[in-house]
């Protein structure tokens, strides 16, 4: 499975976003500039976060983005799907039924396709793996001071 960069980049500013909860909202510059992005690249991914309420947009000169709710109520299915789409990864098309090898067979394809049926319990496993974890799980999982790096940090941007 491939994802685009804006999955990671999507992620990393909802987890920034997370420690600096108490900031009010951080303008797209500034988080543009924490991790070195193309400031309207970053800016068209995360629209998509606004549009599927993972992220509030305030504007005007003291505006920015913010959570747009809890970031334990913001699992990593939310902000994937945001970016990504909701699309299956694997689409069967059921070549085994053309050619010779649809013409020959004895059984009329009576059974689901078992190379669909193993792709698709692989997809549910990987998004019910990303929709057990939330935002909240990754900002418990981050060093301590990697908060802390990032409200200095945030701090000394203004």
């Amino acid at each position: 499975m491939k994802m685009g960069e804006g999955v990671e980049w999507g992620l990393h500013c909802c987890v920034t976003l997370a420690w600096l909860r108490d900031e009010g909202p951080v303008p797209i510059a500034r988080l543009a500039a924490w991790f070195d992005l193309p400031v309207e690249y970053l800016k068209k991914r995360l629209q998509a976060l606004v549009r599927a309420g993972i992220l509030n947009s305030t504007p005007g000169v003291r505006g920015g983005l913010a959570l747009a709710r809890p970031p334990e109520r913001i699992t990593l299915l939310d902000v994937v799907t945001a970016l990504e789409g909701g699309v299956d990864p694997f689409r069967c098309t059921e070549i085994r039924q053309r050619g010779a090898s649809g013409a020959s067979a004895a059984d009329k394809f009576s059974r689901p396709c078992g190379i669909a049926m193993a792709m698709r319990r692989a997809e549910l496993a990987w998004r019910r793996e990303l929709a057990g974890q939330t935002i909240a799980d990754l900002v418990a999982a981050a060093p301590a001071s990697s908060a802390h790096r990032t409200r200095q940090g945030f701090a000394g941007l203004r």
